[in-house]
């Protein structure tokens, strides 16, 4: 029993996949942090432009 014990004791291969799971797990995270910050911005940008080139057609009639 105590040599089982020992051997999960000093088996590795199970803490390189938490690592993994862990750093994923971040990237994802800030992933979606930075989309959620960043979601109004090209809408905002996109109406200032808009507006900015409704202002400034004119029409020119005969």
């Amino acid at each position: 029993m105590m040599k089982l014990f020992r051997k999960v004791r000093e088996d590795e291969d199970g803490a390189v996949t938490v690592d993994w799971v862990v750093l994923t797990a971040a990237v994802v995270g800030m992933g979606l942090g930075v989309v959620a910050i960043m979601r109004s911005g090209p809408t905002n940008i996109g109406n200032s432009i808009s507006s900015t080139l409704a202002s400034s057609i004119t029409v020119a009639t005969q």
